[in-house]
């Protein structure tokens, strides 16, 4: 999640490599809609977003944000490609901690009403993550 000016960048910066789970529940709307595929038990909602957010923190500690570019804004979207590195230091979706580095990308594209994100729409490289934790051999 993210939205309105830099509120994509904002979202990686605070909520995902510093922890910030408060900031989503200032950022997102309470009728936030996530249009991307779910994680197995993820909830909807902004308790989605947060479920998202803890399973990556605590599978890459160290998550950084690499680059988030371009990012673009047009009226009340704002959308922005997103390359994540990390160390794989706790279990990820039934995978035990590899000591791994990973480093992977998505898009998000998100639309903001008054403020807050109402809608989000993502593509994660689940398999080029999977594939460098060793859950998917190719």
């Amino acid at each position: 999640m993210a939205g309105g000016s830099g509120l994509i960048e904002r979202f990686y910066r605070e909520v995902m490599e510093g922890g910030n789970l408060d900031l989503i529940d200032e950022l997102g709307s309470e009728n936030y809609t996530d249009h991307e595929e779910p994680m197995p038990g993820q909830p909807s909602g902004l308790a989605g977003i947060k479920f998202y957010v803890q399973t990556f923190r605590s599978a890459f500690p160290d998550i950084k944000a690499k680059a988030i570019e371009p990012t673009m804004v047009d009226g009340d979207l704002e959308a922005a490609r997103v390359v994540l590195t990390g160390t794989h230091r706790g279990e990820l979706m039934g995978t035990a901690a590899t000591g791994n580095t990973v480093e992977f990308s998505g898009i998000d594209i998100i639309r903001v009403q008054d403020g807050k994100v109402v809608e989000h729409w993502g593509a994660t490289d689940m398999l080029k993550l999977l594939q460098q934790t060793g859950a998917v051999q190719m």
